[in-house]
Parts: structure tokens; sequence; C-alpha cells
């Protein structure tokens, strides 16, 4: 797990601080996907900022898909922890939605206003919240599933790893059916050596303590590992170390590229409905 340090700084810089290999992040993709997010809720029957914490940003946004039945599908938004906000991501609702999935997108504080460690707490008040609200909201909470993009997908791997009764013995140990990390974090010790931990302050114990590489999944329960097949090496090593450490008989994980997509464009195609990602995704979300 030390083969990062094959690289000189100024490559592993490169390997993951990605945005820099965009030129048109700040001028094309974040401006399209905020005004993409903003006709979705404009056009898509949805209930914004609901509130399952006391800080600002504990919020999240359902978009129900009408079926009281249907599994819901909650995503937790990239950034490196740090940046983003769950309103530049509502346009990934309208597919699972149209496809009968409920999508509920999550926001959480952010480094350094908060520290890594309360950070990924917050993502496990997100499905307590969701539980407890569950009749409220008309959600099945027996066909809930887990996703998130870079930062998200570490928060997911971190989710499939919670033990629930340990935290409230009314909580069902499965209460993830499924797990869907794309572009994940699955070990956290390399983004300590990038200035991306400048704004995470992370130690080698938290980066440890906190790293899904060292917190096995508690359930059974299947995974979808995704990666861009444009990405750098070193994210795809972060999906292929957790899918070789953890994916077992028992534990059914199903590792996929999606072709030719960077760290960015993954996101676009996972919004289209014709594409392989997509329908991938929606196959492996109605299983559960």
């Amino acid at each position: 797990m030390d083969v990062f340090k094959k690289y000189t700084p100024e490559e592993l810089e490169r390997q993951y601080n990605v945005r820099d290999s965009r030129t048109d992040y700040e001028t094309v993709i974040v401006p399209d996907w905020t005004n993409r997010s903003a006709h979705t809720r404009e056009h898509t029957n949805c209930t914004l900022d609901l509130q399952y914490g006391p800080f600002d940003k504990q919020k999240l946004d359902y978009f129900p898909a009408g079926d009281a039945g249907a599994p819901t599908l909650i995503f937790f938004h990239g950034g490196y922890w740090q940046r983003g906000d769950k309103s530049a991501y509502s346009f990934l609702a309208e597919p699972f939605v149209n496809n009968g999935i409920n999508m509920i997108i999550a926001g959480y504080s952010l480094c350094p206003t908060v520290s890594m460690t309360d950070l990924t707490e917050q993502s496990r008040q997100v499905l307590v919240w969701l539980w407890e609200n569950s009749d409220h909201l008309g959600i099945n909470p027996n066909r809930i599933v887990v996703s998130g993009h870079s930062a998200g997908g570490h928060l997911t791997e971190m989710l499939m790893g919670t033990d629930w009764p340990r935290r409230n013995k009314d909580l069902p140990v499965d209460l993830i059916k499924a797990g869907v990390p794309i572009s994940p974090l699955s070990l956290l010790e390399p983004i300590r050596h990038t200035t991306i931990n400048d704004a995470l302050g992370m130690d080698t114990d938290e980066a440890e303590m906190l790293s899904p590489m060292n917190t096995p999944p508690v359930t059974t329960a299947p995974q979808l590992i995704v990666c861009g097949g444009a990405e750098t090496d070193e994210f795809h090593r972060q999906s292929d170390m957790y899918f070789e450490a953890f994916n077992t008989a028992e534990i059914p994980f199903e590792r996929y590229n999606v072709p030719n997509a960077d760290h960015f464009d993954e996101i676009n195609i996972l919004a289209d409905a014709n594409s392989e990602f997509f329908r991938k995704l929606e196959t492996f979300v109605k299983s559960v």
C-alpha cells in the first residue's frame, strides 16, 4: 500500500490533484453542472434542504420516484472533503427518478471548518436520520443504497464499514443494502503528502483511522466499485486495492471502469440514462 512512495512530490500531486488537469473545471464543468441542477430542481418533484444535523451544510435534497416500494439511492458529492455543494449535483437525480429510483443528494460540512473525523461522522448521521424518517418521507427503509464520487466514494466505503447496531441498538446491521463507491479514496495516507491535506489537516493516525482499507465491510452487501477508464494510476489503484482486499465469495463485489472517462466526465456519463454506466448502476440498485 506504500506504492505511492515511488512518486516524486510533484508526480504525486498530479496523480491526486486531478482538478488541475482540467483547465475547464471552473469555467465549463462547474457552471454546466450548476445550470443543469437548477433546471432539474425546477422541473422535478423534490424536497430541498431537509436538515439532518445541527450544522448549516447538514442538509439533503430528496427527489422521490413516486413509488412507495422503490429503492433509494443516496449520493455524496466529491470535492476532496473541502469544496463542493450538493446543489451542483441535482442533475444526477433526473435519470434515476425517471427510472423508478428515489434519489437523495446529501450535503455535509467541509474541512477545515470541521475535521475529517467530524465530516465522516456526519455521513453516518445522514443514514441514521433517513432510517428514522423513512415513514415520513415515504421511503422503503429496506432498500437503501449508498453511493458517492471521489471524497463521496470514500464516505461510501466508510459507511459500508459502519457497525450500525453498535451505534444504536434499534438500527439493523444491514441498514445499507448495497454500495457504489465511484473513484473512491480507499487509503488516505497518500493524500497527506499532497497540498490537498493543507485544508484537511490529517495526521498519520487520523489518515489510518479513516481509511476504508482499515474499515472492512460489516455485512455481505454487494458493492460496485467504479473508476473512470482515463483516470490516473493512483485512482485506479485506490479502487483496485479495495476491491482486491474485500471481494470474497460471501461479499460479492464488481469492479467497473467507465470507458474513456476521466474523473469528471464519468459523472456526466452517469447522468446519461442511455449510457452503459447508468444502466449498470440502475440494474444494480434495483436488484436490492
